[in-house]
């Protein structure tokens, strides 16, 4: 139980809620990083802004061995995505990209770095920090094998970013582009530049921003099928209510049955006019009585 009011406020905030916070990223150090998984760690660091959490002291840690030390640092940082580096001469320039459910490691797939060019390389003006990047996958190997298809859902929680209700076409400006072909993962990064093209729709052009990677798929830890839909659960709360007789067409208009009690036409309420009220002798016919005006004498 919290103490104090800041510690209270402080376990509110990691409590389950039923529109969860934007994911934050851990990246972490191996034992044994070399220079270029340093830069790499540092480049998606800068890429992921702010939500995302940097670790510059050295961790010994095998997480496909051993996933205890994962699990604590993810408990302390809040962080529920991962990506660890790592040097040896067995895996050399190793990525481990993955992701937690419940603090606990749900997937986890190592990448291989065969090629690597950083943000400081390209000479170009970068993006500014929080954008919201879209992503485009090509290759038919994301929707045909199941190790690409977890790790093309893992890269989308890695980097989409936070929820937004509305897009201003000035914000679209930054493109991570993922191809996959031959057994490797090609990893560029893009700016989007408007150009002015004489009418309303302007003209794009992408000028290559980095970083940029070349991947190979090593070794993988995916979840089972139950672990995995349960991650997937949504809460009840969240479940759009089904609305009973409503229907619609082919062409989308709308159709909505409505119930209603049986009426008595008889007895309507018409518009009242002189010419529509009814007259003593209608009125007596209708009660079954003998009219109230007294018949003349012979």
């Amino acid at each position: 139980k919290p103490k104090t009011k800041r510690a209270k406020r402080f376990l509110e905030k990691r409590e389950p809620k039923l529109k969860e916070n934007t994911k934050n990223a851990m990246l972490i150090k191996g034992g044994n990083a070399n220079l270029t998984v340093t830069e790499v760690l540092k480049d998606i660091y800068a890429v992921k802004k702010p939500f995302a959490v940097l670790y510059k002291k050295k961790n010994i840690t095998r997480p496909f061995e051993d996933q205890t030390s994962l699990e604590f640092f993810s408990k302390k940082s809040d962080c529920s995505l991962f990506l660890f580096g790592s040097h040896n001469k067995k895996r050399p320039n190793n990525l481990i990209i993955g992701r937690m459910f419940d603090y606990h490691v749900l997937d986890m797939i190592e990448l291989g770095i065969e090629k690597f060019v950083s943000l400081k390389d390209v000479k170009n003006s970068k993006c500014p920090e929080g954008t919201k990047p879209m992503l485009i996958f090509a290759g038919d190997m994301f929707d045909v094998n199941e190790e690409y298809r977890r790790l093309k859902s893992l890269l989308i929680d890695f980097f989409r970013g936070p929820s937004v209700p509305s897009i201003r076409l000035a914000g679209l400006e930054y493109v991570l582009h993922f191809t996959a072909v031959d057994g490797k993962i090609y990893m560029r990064s893009y700016k989007v530049l408007l150009k002015k093209s004489g009418c309303k729709i302007p003209r794009i052009e992408l000028e290559e921003m980095g970083p940029s990677l070349d991947l190979v798929m090593r070794r993988t830890h995916l979840a089972s099928d139950d672990l995995y839909k349960l991650s997937l659960k949504q809460p009840k709360a969240l479940k759009p209510k089904k609305k009973k007789n409503i229907s619609h067409d082919v062409f989308g208009t709308t159709y909505g049955r409505i119930h209603m009690q049986k009426q008595d036409l008889a007895k309507l309420q018409t518009r009242k006019m002189k010419g529509l009220k009814k007259r003593p002798a209608e009125k007596s016919a209708e009660d079954g009585g003998v009219s109230p005006k007294k018949s003349k004498s012979a």
